[in-house]
């Protein structure tokens, strides 16, 4: 996954113009972007929506945002939308493993009930919206099979702190968010998932977008989230291998299958080590060329 778009569950014409996004994953928001009276009618058109977008032939991946499980919401959230079948759910305001845990259990036994494949639905974390998220990130290694990509949320994490903003007059992010971000990064190849890269909130600024995918990418984020249709296509374009970057990442996993003992395999009058295979192979597995 490049692009992850998200989309109210509570608009059913918004869901059906997030189809035709060219975003990889809808997230149907059942969260923020959600009033609390509006939760009940949202969970309904999520859940019907996804029942007809599941067996559309191109499609991209449904995941859900559900409310954080400190709402006491998240239980009435699955029960409305696991029948559907979604590919994933992504899981806001999580501290740490014991939250994906305890999120693998609850799908777990919805699986059981709707009659879905045992582990089929994923997770997607959103792990430092605040204070006691960022440093739980070390716990999310090894909390579930079911964990696919670990997401960091810049947001949320400004009202914990009480800050007045979360960007300088530069409009880069401050210290603390920095922080947060480089975290995510850690705690995601530590549980050997994808990194993702926050929201940009400016979403009438495609330029600025486009700088900080770019940075992303080059830092070794997978993929960036998105609030808008029209941020899809740019983050696409950054997170998209080229055609050169590509080719040079088949000539070293070739060059070391072709020498099986080498530590080190010469190419194009560059030593090429074992860490930069695993980068190629991560990269190839990013454009669906092997597994990661």
């Amino acid at each position: 996954m490049r692009s992850l778009l998200f989309v109210p569950g509570d608009s059913p014409r918004k869901l059906e113009k997030g189809l035709g996004s060219g975003a990889d994953a809808l997230l149907i928001d059942l969260e923020d972007s959600v009033a609390l009276s509006a939760k009940e009618a949202a969970r309904k058109s999520s859940a019907e929506f996804l029942a007809a977008a599941r067996n559309e032939t191109a499609r991209p991946r449904l995941y859900v945002r559900v409310n954080a499980l400190s709402t006491g919401l998240t239980d009435a959230d699955l029960d409305a939308v696991m029948a559907a079948g979604p590919d994933g759910i992504m899981l806001p305001k999580t501290v740490g493993g014991a939250d994906v845990t305890h999120l693998g259990a609850k799908l777990a036994v919805r699986e059981a009930e709707y009659g879905l494949q045992d582990g089929a639905t994923t997770i997607l974390a959103i792990a430092t919206e605040n204070a006691r998220g960022v440093f739980a990130l070390a716990s999310l290694a090894g909390a579930s099979h079911r964990l696919k990509g670990i997401a960091w949320g810049g947001e949320d994490l400004a009202a914990d702190l009480g800050a007045e903003t979360n960007r300088g007059p530069d409009g880069l992010y401050t210290d603390p968010y920095r922080l947060a971000r480089g975290l995510t990064l850690l705690a995601a190849a530590a549980a050997e998932v994808d990194a993702i890269d926050s929201v940009y909130t400016n979403f009438r600024d495609l330029d600025g977008l486009g700088v900080e995918c770019r940075e992303a990418r080059r830092d070794g984020f997978a993929a960036k989230m998105a609030i808008h249709p029209a941020q899809v296509a740019v983050i696409n374009e950054a997170f998209t291998p080229t055609a050169e970057a590509l080719a040079h990442a088949r000539m070293i996993v070739e060059a070391f299958e072709a020498n099986p003992d080498a530590g080190v395999v010469g190419i194009a009058g560059q030593m090429i080590d074992r860490p930069h295979l695993k980068q190629a192979q991560r990269l190839l597995a990013r454009a669906g060329e092997g597994q990661r």
